[in-house]
């Protein structure tokens, strides 16, 4: 199967469609799939729900599509740092689903481990148990959280080899592995691609299985929020 596609449109071309969610991995600026962000803003897809931590900024990651009003939900755990999204959802143009970010990692990992739902403890009590079914075990409360099956995955890894193993780097690994595990198809994109059989197999994140498609390409090295020790004086 051919797996290694020359650019992002090429591995997106066939799965985009108007309505789809799609998993998105990333946690604030660091591991997001900014080529395929833009890939998917050039297409022009409309309507979309997205399952991601967050929704980047306003010129960058999710951001880019909140521009052009490509999305129609979010699904959610941090909202912070994009002052269009907020403008969007008190104006009720953009749905929103919040999730604690642990139940949203969860529930991307229950997705594609084919689990549909899991009781857990987090939000009990709170707006986010709202609607939800309540079970006790062993005398607590927990709530039912649905596992997320998304349309289409993607996301961004350091290296892979042209099999579709992949190895994050440090904390981009972030949500990048459980999205990639609950999408119909996953599209990655990566800095390098090797060989297949170079790559230790003990030190793959995710393996090939979960992943249809690959790009290579040039990313941006962003960082969300600067902060600098004061200069000291002589």
């Amino acid at each position: 199967m051919k797996k290694v596609y020359g650019t992002a449109a090429e591995a997106l071309e066939g799965v985009l469609f108007d309505g789809m969610t799609i998993a998105a991995g990333g946690f604030g600026l660091c591991g997001i799939p900014e080529i395929l962000l833009e890939a998917i803003k050039q297409a022009g897809t409309q309507n979309l729900t997205f399952a991601s931590n967050n929704a980047g900024v306003d010129d960058f990651g999710i951001g880019i599509l909140l521009q052009t009003k490509q999305v129609k939900k979010m699904m959610s755990s941090y909202v912070g740092e994009n002052a269009e999204f907020m403008r969007q959802y008190l104006s009720g143009e953009l749905e929103l689903e919040f999730n604690p970010q642990g139940t949203l990692a969860e529930r991307m990992r229950a997705g594609g481990a084919g689990i549909p739902g899991f009781y857990t403890k987090t939000g009990v009590g709170t707006q986010i148990a709202e609607g939800k079914e309540h079970k006790d075990f062993n005398g607590e409360t927990y709530i039912l959280e649905e596992g997320i099956f998304a349309d289409l995955a993607i996301v961004k890894a350091w290296k892979a080899d042209e099999t579709g193993n992949l190895v994050f780097r440090k904390t981009a690994r972030n949500f990048n592995a459980p999205a990639a595990t609950c999408g119909k198809i996953c599209v990655a994109e990566v800095e390098e691609i090797v060989p297949a059989g170079s790559l230790d197999p003990d030190a793959i994140h995710l393996p090939g299985i979960y992943v249809h498609r690959l790009i290579q390409g040039e990313h941006e090295k962003r960082i969300e929020q600067r902060t600098v020790r004061q200069k000291e004086e002589a």
